[in-house]
């Protein structure tokens, strides 16, 4: 939806459609929160969706940085594998498996951390969790949560 920045007063602003105010259960009065990636309602938990992207974007750049393509590889296979065994089996999955199966680390790299449609397409169903330390999970999520 787009929306128009008006004069009102000496400064600029938006006029927000009130369907939208009370989708976000806000009024008058109330706060929103704005990032360079849009406008939100304050103190809601959660990410937006390019949000929780840049989130995984970023554990997996901190994978790249730790491991080698190999270690990389080794891991998301054996996920693959256990995933497969226990009946949970994503449509991604074969994707990565072929890619996880290759030699190329130019396409490793390119699913991980590619900003590309197909790259957060299959960010959504990574494999490669396990191989950071928890901790370094934890600090990357709250440094993403502000």
């Amino acid at each position: 939806m787009k929306v128009a920045v008006r004069r009102i007063g000496n400064s600029l602003g938006v006029l927000l459609p009130k369907a939208t105010l009370d989708a976000w259960g806000v009024g008058e009065g109330d706060a929103l929160h704005l990032t360079e990636h849009g406008l939100r309602p304050a103190g809601r938990g959660g990410f937006m969706h390019h949000e929780l992207d840049e989130l995984r974007r970023t554990m997996a750049l901190e994978v790249v940085r730790r491991f080698t393509p190999r270690e990389i590889r080794a891991q998301i296979l054996a996920n693959l594998h256990r995933w497969r065994r226990q009946g949970v089996w994503g449509a991604a999955y074969k994707e990565w498996q072929d890619i996880a199966e290759g030699l190329d680390d130019g396409e490793l790299f390119a699913a991980m951390l590619g900003r590309d449609e197909n790259a957060v397409r299959l960010r959504q169903s990574a494999p490669f969790v396990g191989l950071l330390p928890k901790e370094q999970v934890r600090k990357l999520n709250e440094e993403a949560a502000g």
